[in-house]
């Protein structure tokens, strides 16, 4: 679910094929029941507006360097077609839009840098491939076979900052909410179709000021897609993404309201061991800020530090940024905070895992 709200408002950046139409037909909702199916799943699905490949990660190096990466590739739909460009059209024609963000966590040196790419398929500019897993913004690309665990390739470059990596998971994917939907809110098209491999093993080249590292780690991948936006009452969210010791994964998300309640409907799942997923409803996990970061490059503060409880996992969970400043500050309105964390016991303070948390809406409302 998270991350709608980025890919949406970037449309207004691009003006291709003039605008969207008022008269164009409409895009497919989420909605239940939703069987998924792998490998077609992992491909793009075009007759819905809004898609994501999202990846984020932690890497070590040889010499003991800490690293954590983002990388991500959005769909944004003009139009509602299941065709593409045809040779009666002009190749400046636009069905699609490309955005991409990409980002790396120096852990070691406190360094933190990030780029992103604003493409379309006009004159092939971006891509998402509807019967193979092939995804590509300008030269930014993911890539990978056609099983239900893919063997997968990322590579991004901006200036002297880089990835090359290859990630493949043993566990399935991990579906989250219910009946093939994860819900956002109480409308029948507040939902979108959610997945995630949990725990990619990954290695390959991460090159961070130019100096080039041999790394391995762990990643994560979202995928999901789905049509509609945040309700008129939501602002943002919190999303977290921790992958703990004995081979156990979390996931929840808080859809923060105007008024500062919580969405009923925000839910999170828990992963085992042999990729089982257990549904953690709003009511069976807790999330309280620690602390606050005040942005110098947007003024906006952000909750940094948390204390979670989620009902099924036995430990208070301490999480904490490893750099306070891991703010995408972006001129366009859709500044969010994307950052590397690690995971202890809250009463023990004993290292329990890694994680990524994200948090949208602190920075403005997210316009769509």
């Amino acid at each position: 679910m998270r991350r709608l709200a980025i890919a949406t408002a970037v449309t207004g950046l691009l003006l291709a094929n003039g605008g969207v139409q008022a008269a164009a037909p409409a895009f497919r909702v989420a909605a239940a029941p939703y069987v998924f199916r792998f490998p077609r799943d992992h491909f793009a699905h075009d007759a819905y507006k809004t898609e994501w490949w999202y990846f984020t990660g932690h890497l070590t190096a040889k010499d003991g360097h800490r690293f954590g990466f983002e990388l991500t590739f959005f769909r944004v739909g003009l139009e509602p077609r299941a065709s593409r460009w045809t040779a009666s059209q002009s190749k400046w024609y636009a069905y699609q839009l490309y955005p991409a963000h990409f980002a790396i966590t120096d852990e070691t040196t406190g360094r933190f840098v990030y780029a992103q790419q604003f493409a379309r398929d006009a004159l092939g500019q971006g891509y998402a491939s509807q019967t193979r897993l092939d995804v590509r913004a300008g030269a930014w690309r993911l890539t990978g076979n056609s099983a239900v665990r893919p063997r997968m390739h990322l590579v991004a470059q901006s200036g002297n900052d880089a990835l090359d990596l290859r990630l493949h998971s043993r566990k399935p994917p991990a579906i989250h909410g219910h009946d093939g939907i994860s819900r956002k809110g109480a409308c029948s098209s507040c939902a979108s179709h959610y997945y995630s491999f949990t725990r990619l093993f990954t290695r390959g080249t991460l090159t961070a000021g130019g100096v080039a590292y041999a790394v391995d780690g762990i990643a994560w991948m979202d995928h999901e897609y789905g049509s509609d936006e945040l309700q008129a009452n939501q602002v943002g969210w919190d999303w977290f993404a921790l992958q703990l010791h004995g081979d156990r994964e979390i996931m929840l998300y808080r859809l923060r309201e105007r008024d500062g309640a919580t969405t009923p409907q925000s839910s999170g799942s828990i992963v085992a061991p042999d990729g089982a997923v257990t549904y953690v409803a709003r009511a069976g996990f807790s999330i309280r800020a620690t602390g606050w970061w005040k942005s110098p490059h947007t003024g906006a503060t952000y909750p940094s530090g948390w204390r979670v409880r989620v009902r099924g996992y036995p430990h208070e969970l301490m999480v904490v940024p490893v750099l306070r400043d891991q703010e995408l500050a972006d001129a366009t309105g859709t500044s969010y905070w994307e950052g590397a964390v690690d995971v202890r016991d809250a009463r023990t303070g004993a290292a329990l895992g890694v994680g990524y948390v994200e948090l949208t809406g602190y920075a403005g409302v997210l316009h769509l």
